[in-house]
């Protein structure tokens, strides 16, 4: 992957704005302002470290191995991050602090990549609806998440329908039926009713009303692992009984300022049920930004939705280019 750092210099160079759409200077500028706190923690930092080491020396890779653990990028990537630095500063004979730097952002990139075609798209199926189902604790966005893909999908020009599958929390089903009116997607929902005949009621209405997309909310409980599994479970029979193969996707919320905490609810989910890609909330509200390289490399799940502000339009599909962009902007 190397010559990523000079790829940015060259999309992002001024010169060369002429050859991009407004659109993606737009998307652009989303990850750059989304990422300004993160890169005050670690980009200022990084050049710092680079004016007070000019020669690389052990000094300097423990003092890097802070900066990277302070954004949020994880105890364990950031140990193997430094082994593989390490190992191309032997192999290439580098000695320069200042000639790190590209290697620092290739290799952070390859940490996310990690050889594997990186699927950041929906599952969306030719026929019949696609059902994706949300799960996450509560408080990370969830029902705020749905309400925005929907609106995302149904400017695409699709027929959105939502079910509240989460019927126990007060308010829960209130709060997706007011998504529903704001953006003119139908509801399925009914409070205390039990989730899985919410679900098979919702998609009922799918099916006979040649719905594209069924977004499904459900319960944010973790605290009782077993509980969570037996429901998902009961979901999941209930929805392939209907609609074979699906849920196509199951997208687990989480919100980025909680940084570590959001990697164990990763890993918690992810050994109760299959979880297919991530959204991370509230991006732009943390300086934890390194979270999203951590979650891929110790859960190996894909990112595939960010939280870029607080517009319906702020919720982003992921793009790692951009995203290591805005984190490394300052050293192009």
């Amino acid at each position: 992957m190397m010559g990523l750092f000079d790829k940015f210099k060259n999309i992002f160079n001024k010169n060369k704005i002429d050859d991009i759409s407004k659109e993606e200077i737009d998307e652009v500028k989303k990850y750059d302002e989304a990422l300004v706190k993160t890169r005050e923690v670690f980009t200022s930092k990084l050049s710092l470290l680079s004016n007070k080491y000019k020669k690389v020396s052990n000094e300097y890779f423990e003092e890097l191995e802070e900066i990277l653990i302070m954004a949020d990028i994880g105890v364990n990537t950031v140990m193997n991050f430094i082994d593989e630095i390490k190992k191309r500063v032997k192999k290439e004979h580098i000695e320069s602090t200042l000639d790190l730097k590209e290697i620092i952002v290739d290799e952070l990139f390859i940490i996310y990549v990690n050889n594997e075609v990186i699927v950041n798209k929906i599952n969306f199926q030719d026929n019949g609806p696609t059902v994706i189902l949300f799960v996450g604790v509560n408080g990370v966005g969830k029902t705020t998440t749905i309400g925005k893909l929907a609106r995302k999908f149904k400017d695409e020009g699709k027929k959105v329908l939502l079910v509240a599958g989460d019927t126990f929390r007060a308010g829960a089903v209130e709060q997706i039926e007011k998504w529903g009116e704001k953006i003119g997607c139908k509801v399925v929902g009914q409070e205390k009713k039990d989730p899985s005949s919410v679900i098979y009621d919702g998609l009922e209405e799918a099916l006979k009303n040649n719905y594209d997309v069924v977004l499904v909310d459900t319960a944010g409980r973790l605290q009782n692992k077993v509980n969570l599994m037996k429901e998902l479970e009961k979901m999941n029979k209930v929805i392939g009984k209907l609609i074979p193969n699906a849920p196509h996707e199951t997208l687990l919320v989480i919100d980025a300022t909680t940084g570590q905490n959001g990697i164990s609810q990763a890993k918690s989910f992810k050994e109760i049920t299959n979880i297919t890609g991530i959204v991370l909330t509230k991006l732009d509200g943390t300086a934890k930004g390194g979270i999203v390289l951590a979650i891929k490399d110790e859960v190996n799940i894909p990112v595939k939705f960010i939280g870029l502000g607080e517009k319906e339009t702020d919720l982003k599909v992921f793009d790692i280019e951009k995203y290591i962009y805005g984190l490394f902007k300052d050293l192009f």
